[in-house]
Order: structure tokens, then sequence, then C-alpha cells
């Protein structure tokens, strides 16, 4: 108890150099927990963009000529059909898991009794509630009997139900009885077969049988895009050579070029997910470094003060020596000094990190931005965990004794006589 009183006192006695060696401790500790916390925030919203998706998937659209061939000029719209559809299923087997397409009608209502909706209808393979990860909350999603039979059946958002039974947005449990009802859209009848949850950014779509789709609406062999997972491409390189002998065999079907990379866009989300893997350890170690460098700033700055103290403080610790204190006692006053400066401040630098982090999940963390495809959060729990926290400030706690152990050592081991004559 003396020995925290003696500190305190001498604490006291120097305030302005006590506060400046505590500052650079707690800054040091609150600049690498902010910055750990933005950095998880963006790199857990570009996660949670990516597990929309399926990894392993891509998705193939229809686009438009760059260069001429074979007496076709350039600029020409290539749109997919169902022989590329064909051709992806059958010329590169080897690679294949399952193939679908998609088509789209926009401007469609869709009602029930006096309640109605205007959306667009999508026509998808039983392969889409892979590749697009749709969440299915009541019933069943599109199957491959929908598919071959041409089944008028409809598969709505949780959103969309509720809207066309006219109930409560938060009443998830009264929407499950519309499945097996039917609703019109247009003039035909579908029967509801599974309602899934809508998606945070609010575009979500009625999804019905590709083949229903195309037969209705007399879209002939005209497909929107193309969908399917793969496997057996598991570097950058082996998925660009696909990619390369893949878009010449669908450039081939639309006679363009088969180098040319506009005719049709290729979406690799398995290379994409790759490359962002990068992107989030590169800045991961980025923030780390910068973070660590800030802790080591406060270490410094204790070490400085606590050499600072031993100087100012040798003649006191001469008189010590000399009245018969044991070198020990000198030691442990200096060690633990530093240890509770470092302690001290090294938790309010935790508390006021961990409270920005709080208050950027409260703001940025539900700020979203239109990106033109979905909407996106900027920042998704943009936190540290406490266990990081903790180790943080147990480091600069170490680092702070073993900083002040070295000045502790020379002030234990002067002379008395020396430490006396110390100006």
């Amino acid at each position: 108890m003396e020995l925290l009183n003696e500190i305190w006192q001498t604490a006291r006695r120097n305030k302005l150099r006590t506060g400046l060696t505590g500052f650079a401790v707690a800054w040091g500790i609150f600049m690498l927990i902010v910055l750990l916390g933005a950095g998880n925030g963006l790199i857990n919203a570009q996660m949670k963009q990516s597990n929309r998706f399926l990894s392993n998937s891509m998705m193939i659209f229809g686009g438009e000529t760059s260069k001429p061939y074979k007496g076709l000029k350039e600029g020409r719209d290539i749109r997919l059909q169902k022989r590329d559809v064909e051709t992806t299923r059958h010329d590169f087997a080897d690679y294949m898991d399952e193939v679908g397409a998609l088509m789209s009608k926009e401007g469609l209502t869709i009602s029930l009794g006096q309640q109605y909706i205007s959306n667009s209808l999508l026509g998808v393979y039983p392969n889409h509630n892979q590749v697009d990860k749709v969440e299915m909350l009541y019933g069943r999603f599109i199957n491959q009997l929908d598919l071959q039979q041409q089944r008028k059946v409809i598969v709505l958002s949780n959103k969309h139900a509720q809207e066309l039974l006219g109930t409560k947005p938060n009443d998830d449990v009264s929407i499950s009885r519309l499945i097996g009802q039917y609703v019109d859209v247009g003039n035909f009848a579908f029967r509801v077969v599974g309602i899934y949850k809508e998606r945070e950014d609010g575009r979500s779509n009625a999804l019905t049988a590709f083949t229903t789709l195309s037969t209705m609406f007399g879209m002939g062999d005209e497909v929107g895009r193309i969908e399917f997972t793969f496997h057996g491409l598991p570097t950058e390189q082996a998925n660009e050579e696909f990619e390369k002998e893949y878009r010449a065999r669908l450039n081939a079907n639309h006679q363009a070029a088969p180098d040319d990379e506009r005719s049709v866009w290729i979406w690799n989300r398995y290379t994409q997910s790759m490359q962002m893997n990068k992107g989030i350890g590169i800045i991961h170690t980025a923030l780390w470094i910068v973070g660590l460098f800030t802790l080591l700033s406060g270490i410094v700055g204790v070490s400085n003060i606590m050499l600072i103290t031993v100087k100012e403080r040798t003649r006191e610790f001469g008189i010590r020596k000399a009245i018969g204190a044991k070198p020990w006692s000198i030691l442990k006053l200096i060690i633990i000094e530093s240890v509770i400066i470092t302690a001290i401040f090294g938790y309010i630098g935790m508390l006021l990190g961990i409270a920005v982090n709080e208050y950027m999940d409260a703001t940025l963390g539900h700020h979203t931005i239109d990106t033109g495809l979905f909407k996106a959060t900027m920042f998704v729990d943009p936190t540290v965990g406490l266990d990081v926290c903790v180790q943080a400030t147990a480091v600069i706690i170490l680092a702070g004794t073993i900083a002040g152990l070295v000045p502790a050592l020379k002030a234990a081991r002067i002379r008395p006589i020396e430490a006396l004559r110390a100006e």
C-alpha cells in the first residue's frame, strides 16, 4: 500500500510527464483497435456480398462485338440462345456440375383478390437456388419436373407474400398459408409453391420455371444469361484458359471473333473470390503493421519517460541505498510504476477504441450504397474481438514492463556515492 501511495505521489508531482506517457500508451491501443475494427468492417462487407453467390459458379451474358469478323461488322448485339446452353453442357462436360439459364419478363402484375404487386418474373433452372443462394422460408424451389412439364408454378419473396395477403411486415408465420394458393400473373394462374427470404437490398423477383416463361411469352430460343456450377479449375491460370476456350466456342456460335472479349461477358466468381481473398490478406496485414507501429510509439514513449524518471530521481535512489534500501526495492518501484501507467492508460485506450468501433457499427454499419446491380452495405460489424483488445493491452503492459526494466536495472546498480554526487 505504501508503494502504491508513493507511486501516486510521484505521478501527482509530475502530472505532465505522466499524462504524456499515458497518452502515448492509450493512443497506441486506441489506433490499433480502431484500425483493425475499420478493416474488419470493410472485409466483412465484402465477404457478405460475395457470400450471396456460390464461389465455384459462373454467369454468362451476351454483349456486343468489338471486332469485324468474316465480313460482319463490329457492334453487333450478341444474344445468348439455347444452343449456347447445350454447348456449355456437352462441350465442357468435364467441368460442369449443373447448367441452367435465366430469362426475365418485366412489368408483370401479380394479384390475389384485390391485392396486387408489379414485379419482374424470372424464369430459372433448379440450379439457380445454388448459384444465387436463395434462402427458402416455406415450401420449395423450382424443380426439374416444373422445368420438364412447363408447370405454372411460382416462388415469391416473403415481402411480396405479405403484400398479397395484406399481412403485417413481421408476420412471417401467416404468409405460409399462401403455399398452394393460386395467384394471377397477367392473364395466367400460377400456383404458389414456395416463399423465400427477401434480400437485404430489397431487389427480389418472382420466380418460375424457365421453360414455362419462355413458352408463355414466346421467347423462342433466346436465353437471357447462362449460369452454371463447375469443378476441376483450382487455379487462376486454369480458369483463364477455360474462359478463353469457352468464349471462343460461344463466339463461334454467333459468328464473332474467337478472341473478342466483349461479345460474351463471363462473370467468374471463383477467380473473383481468389482475388478478393488476396486483397483481404494484404489489407489485414497492412492494418496490423500500421497498428503495431502505432503501438510501438507508445512503448517508446514509456521507455523514454522511465529513463528520464530514473535520471531525475538518481539522487533520491542514492539516499535510499545509503540508508539501507536494497536494489530489489528500487527495481520493484520503477517496474511497478511502469506497469501501472501502461495498464491504466492502455485500458482507457482499449475502452475508447471499442466505443469508436461500436459507433461505426451503429452509423456506417447501416449505410448502404447502390452499385447499380444491387445495394451493398459499406461496413458490416466493424468491430474487433474482445480477445484482440485484451491481447493488445497485455502486449503494451508487457512492453511497458520491459521498457521500465532497463532503467530500473541501471538505477538498482548505481553506487550511493555516485548517486549523491548527481545533479
